[in-house]
């Protein structure tokens, strides 16, 4: 591993909505877990704040919406509590003596096999005394508190606007999530996602927290969550240029993962982390360059960058398999973890509907306003009062936070696609387009299905914490969910991920790699269907003709790599890809006579 990446364990737990890791860290750093908290929500994290402050007997002033830079200074505010909240925690761990149910036990009894853990248990074989005493000395003077990492969308940055008047573009809601971030007092990282944004990229390097200090580190570091190797390496040298470094590309799977599912062109997890192992020196050496030219500092570069993927790992056997193979620097377990009320906020109800979820609960969908699919469960609160209101005749959402209102199609201010004023006026437009029933009906499914994953999202939180008890919650898992049911604690979820326990209860769980090449097969169905009917106009069977041959580049890259697996899962990996195969061939066929 790098020099800066210090974690203790090999995985993190990546952001998930908005609410369900809004305060993740303060359960997890104290014992060397990294997490993610998202920073789309302002208003939710001046709800959190005002409740650990409480919590913890702290005073507590309200940053209003309207005061000058809110969301940016709400922002800070809330992870300096966290900061402080959670050294306050990791002092107390310090402070505990090595016995049973202590949290300094439960630090070393959570870590992977390491020659840490080695020296702790060493440690608890001996005998009272002076070499006793000082092996647990040394063992506290190892502990690592886990990183407090924060996540911004690129493409949710929206103009505020105040009583109808459009706000400075300082105050768009990224930059200010940046800013906020910035501002605080946090040594960690800065993770982007959904791409390119020129306007954020270019006032990162103003704040010198992502500037190397006197000794070439880095107190805040970059990193770029990315679905190829492609898209690594533009994101990566337009920052160079600016004079910043990436610390991390953290690959996520462009459809087996939970919330927003970013499709590729039917390029699989496996190739795309086979071009990251073979491409990974020349990568940095690209960036290192582009990074010197602008002034960067070459210790910078000689820590080198992380890789580090997520994205429907279900198994120890398959994270252990995607380090070694692909010598990653770590992983992301998300989905899982939604089963461990002690790591993440839900309320008993919706915990019990994830540990019930079968297949067809969980789906694929239209859902966000951003216009990019998204994962679902038909029976969240959200969902079903969202079917509600359309059953009677009253579709939409209440837009409470718009920070999806991106849409100025009817309106000069921009409205929420999810929201009631626009569906009003975008399905009464639709009527007199007078289109062919099927396009029409499509047409109609498309803007009905949009919900709002905000102010939703949040209710994970302000429900189950009793912020808000008429909080309606969204659920957002990965397909994962359906192989665990069991509502499991910190210490069993990690021992699964280790191998020491099997939290898996589905009987015929597909690997990850089939997984992802089934939801892909699917996708190519039903693309296939919305450019017959009309839906997808625009080099319709182009795109189906690149996502085949894709589609059969990573099979065969599969069938190769199937060597590598044991027995066992090689009979059943190769069987399952065969059947894909015939699915993949056929569609391929319906495509060549498509007009």
């Amino acid at each position: 591993m790098n020099s800066y990446y210090t974690e203790p364990h090999t995985f993190q737990i990546p952001v998930m909505g908005t609410g369900f890791t809004i305060d993740t860290p303060l359960k997890v750093a104290k014992y060397g877990i990294s997490s993610v908290i998202s920073l789309v929500d302002d208003t939710l994290i001046e709800q959190m704040r005002k409740f650990h402050s409480e919590k913890n007997n702290l005073p507590y002033s309200a940053i209003k919406t309207g005061m000058e830079d809110w969301r940016a200074r709400r922002i800070t505010s809330y992870l300096n509590l966290l900061d402080d909240l959670i050294k306050k925690d990791v002092s107390k761990l310090m402070d505990s003596s090595f016995e049973e149910g202590s949290d300094i036990t439960k630090y070393f009894e959570l870590l992977p096999e390491s020659s840490l853990k080695q020296e702790y248990l060493k440690m608890k074989d001996l005998s009272a005394g002076e070499e006793k005493t000082f092996l647990q000395k040394h063992l506290k003077s190892q502990v690592v508190t886990g990183s407090i990492d924060v996540n911004i969308m690129t493409k949710l940055d929206n103009f505020p606007y105040i009583k109808g008047k459009m706000l400075d573009v300082k105050y768009t809601d990224a930059s200010a999530a940046l800013r906020g971030f910035a501002k605080s007092k946090l040594s960690s990282s800065m993770i982007f996602s959904a791409g390119l944004n020129p306007r954020l990229f270019d006032t990162i390097n103003q704040y010198k927290d992502f500037l190397p200090d006197a000794f070439g580190k880095l107190k805040k570091r970059i990193v770029l969550k990315v679905s190829d190797f492609r898209s690594a390496s533009i994101q990566g040298r337009a920052l160079a240029r600016k004079g910043l470094w990436v610390s991390e590309f953290r690959i996520e799977s462009g459809l087996n993962c939970g919330g927003h599912a970013f499709a590729s062109k039917g390029v699989l997890l496996g190739p795309v982390l086979e071009e990251f192992r073979k491409g990974k020196e020349k990568l940095i050496e690209t960036l290192g360059s582009a990074f010197l030219k602008s002034g960067g500092d070459a210790r910078v570069v000689a820590d080198g960058q992380n890789i580090t993927v997520q994205g429907g790992i279900g198994t120890s056997a398959e994270d252990k398999f995607l380090r070694e193979q692909y010598e990653l620097d770590g992983t992301g377990w998300a989905t899982p973890f939604m089963l461990v009320p002690e790591v993440m906020n839900l309320d008993d109800d919706h915990l019990k509907k994830l540990s019930e979820a079968k297949k067809s609960d969980v789906y694929l969908s239209d859902a966000s306003p951003l216009n990019v699919l998204f994962w679902n469960i038909g029976n969240s609160a959200a969902e079903l009062a969202r079917k509600a209101r359309i059953a009677k005749g009253h579709p939409g959402s209440p837009c409470v936070n718009k920070h999806a209102a991106m849409n100025t199609e009817f309106t000069e201010i921009p409205l929420c696609t999810a929201g009631i004023p626009y569906q009003k006026k975008k399905l009464s437009a639709l009527v007199k387009e007078n289109l062919p029933k099927t396009l029409f009906e499509r047409q109609k499914q498309f803007i009905l299905d949009k919900a709002c994953i905000c102010h939703d999202l949040a209710g994970a939180a302000t429900k189950t914490l009793g912020i808000d008890e008429k909080a309606l919650t969204a659920l957002t898992p990965g397909p994962n969910i359906i192989n665990f049911s069991k509502i499991s604690s910190l210490k069993e979820m990690v021992d699964h991920i280790y191998g020491r326990i099997n939290l898996i209860t589905s009987e015929s769980r597909d690997h990850m790699f089939i997984k992802e090449l089934e939801l892909y097969v699917e996708q190519f169905k039903a693309k296939f269907d919305d450019i017959a009917i009309g839906f997808i106009v625009n080099e319709g069977k182009k795109q189906l003709v690149e996502l085949g041959l894709n589609l059969l580049e990573g099979i065969a890259y599969y069938k190769e790599l199937s060597g590598k697996f044991t027995k066992e899962t090689k009979d059943s990996f190769l069987l399952a890809l065969e059947s894909l195969t015939l699915e993949v061939l056929a569609m391929n066929k319906k495509v060549e006579v498509l007009n």
